[in-house]
């Protein structure tokens, strides 16, 4: 089991406001509840939750947080590509 971040706060789209943005997901809704509550997050702020596009938007705090605690960093297409993937029946 793994937690990702992308690399979305590369883009214009991953800029809001004056923060830079990026997803994170997780191989499980759990793992990435555990995460969330281990780097500062609040559950309620969980995107699509139940869904394949369950995420998190997390700021470069936030992110640097995740990744020091063990988030794998992906590029925003191999996250797109494993959100796909849990669309998809086996």
């Amino acid at each position: 089991m793994t937690v990702y971040v992308d690399d979305m706060y590369r883009t214009e789209m991953g800029r809001f406001r004056h923060m830079k943005m990026s997803h994170m997901i997780a191989d499980s809704t759990d793992e990435l509840l555990a995460m969330a509550d281990q780097i500062g997050l609040k559950r309620k702020w969980l995107q699509n939750a139940g869904t394949a596009d369950e995420h998190f938007d997390i700021g470069m705090g936030l992110r640097a947080k995740a990744v020091a605690a063990g988030a794998v960093e992906v590029s925003m297409r191999e996250l797109a590509m494993k959100c796909q993937a849990r669309r998809s029946p086996p």
